[in-house]
C-alpha cells in the first residue's frame, strides 16, 4: 500500500509538492500539491499521456490556448505534444493526481 506518508516525495516550481505513487518504466501515478497563486510553465510532452484529476480545490489548466477549471473529482486529458500549464488560481491548496504512460519526467519540452 502506498500514500503520501511513505511514498517518494519532491518539490518542484514555486512552493509546489510531488509523491510518486507510482513509478515505473510504463506509467507514472503523482499526487501533487500547488499552493495558491502557483502555476508550472507552459510545456508539452514528445511521448507521454496525461490525465490530471483532482481531487480538493480547483485546478485551472490552459490546453493548446483554451483554459478550463476543474474542480473536485473532475479531470481532462493531454495528448503528447499538446501544449499545457497548470494554474492554482484559487485561495487555496488544490491537490491533484497526475497519471503519465509513459512516464513525463524526461519527456518536457518547455512552450
Amino acid at each position: 500500500m502506498i500514500d503520501r506518508s511513505n511514498a517518494e516525495h519532491y518539490t518542484w516550481g514555486d512552493g509546489c509538492d510531488g509523491w510518486y505513487l507510482v513509478r515505473t518504466a510504463e506509467m507514472s501515478v503523482i499526487q501533487e500539491r500547488m499552493p495558491a497563486g502557483t502555476q508550472e510553465q507552459r510545456h508539452s510532452h514528445q511521448r507521454a499521456r496525461q490525465f490530471f484529476f483532482v481531487l480538493d480545490g480547483e485546478l485551472t489548466i490552459e490546453i493548446a490556448g483554451e483554459t478550463q477549471t476543474l474542480s473536485r473529482e473532475q479531470g481532462v486529458e493531454i495528448a503528447p505534444g499538446i501544449p499545457h500549464c497548470a494554474f492554482n488560481r484559487s485561495n487555496k491548496d488544490v491537490w491533484f493526481t497526475v497519471m503519465s504512460v509513459p512516464p513525463s519526467h524526461g519527456d518536457r519540452v518547455e512552450a
